[in-house]
């Protein structure tokens, strides 16, 4: 039986989907193109007609995940953001949560097409968070870009700090508390 080209797409969306969840969860080390083709519902055979590599299936996973984040951050402020991110909950599940906390440090050690793919998701992040500074000057807008880039880079990194740390101890909320205080300081009004 021959299969559609709508129904090679869903396919291929289903792998990618797949592929983003285990990815963050695990890591791009962490999981092998067999177990993510069966955990998708497909053999191992049929991941070459979709991608040319596992970095290929890398990148897409990746520029998907940011897109449904950047689409989920344009819906909140600032403030909104910034507890949604720096919550228990968002730690605890990184297979849901943000790529560039789960896999930044993976990338880091990956090819120039995923590292690019990264910079593209980190700049859509910072436009979606900026939707706000059209009517500043360029000045202003220089510095609210400047804000961003270290108000990201803050809850980033308290994430990942957090995810370093046994899941119940003490200085794993602690790192999230003492974050999202600081940063709420200075946005919340």
């Amino acid at each position: 039986m021959k299969v559609t080209k709508a129904q090679v797409r869903e396919n291929r969306e289903r792998i990618v989907e797949t592929a983003s969840v285990l990815f963050r969860e695990r890591g791009y080390d962490g999981v092998g193109v067999a177990e993510l083709m069966a955990t998708a519902g497909f053999t191992h055979g049929g991941f070459y007609k979709h991608f040319g590599s596992k970095a290929d299936l890398m990148a897409e996973a990746a520029a998907c995940s940011f897109a449904k984040s950047a689409e989920q951050s344009a819906e909140v402020d600032i403030a909104d953001f910034i507890k949604q991110y720096l919550s228990r909950e968002h730690r605890d599940t990184p297979a849901q949560g943000c790529t560039m906390a789960a896999l930044c440090a993976d990338a880091g050690r990956q090819s120039e097409v995923i590292k690019q793919t990264f910079a593209v998701g980190i700049e859509n992040q910072l436009a979606t968070l900026a939707d706000k500074d059209a009517d500043l000057s360029e000045t202003e807008q220089h510095q609210a870009r400047a804000n961003r880039i270290a108000a990201f880079a803050q809850v980033v990194g308290a994430i990942v700090l957090s995810r370093a740390c046994p899941d119940d101890s003490a200085l794993a909320d602690e790192i999230l508390d003492v974050c999202r205080t600081k940063m709420l300081s200075r946005y919340d009004n």
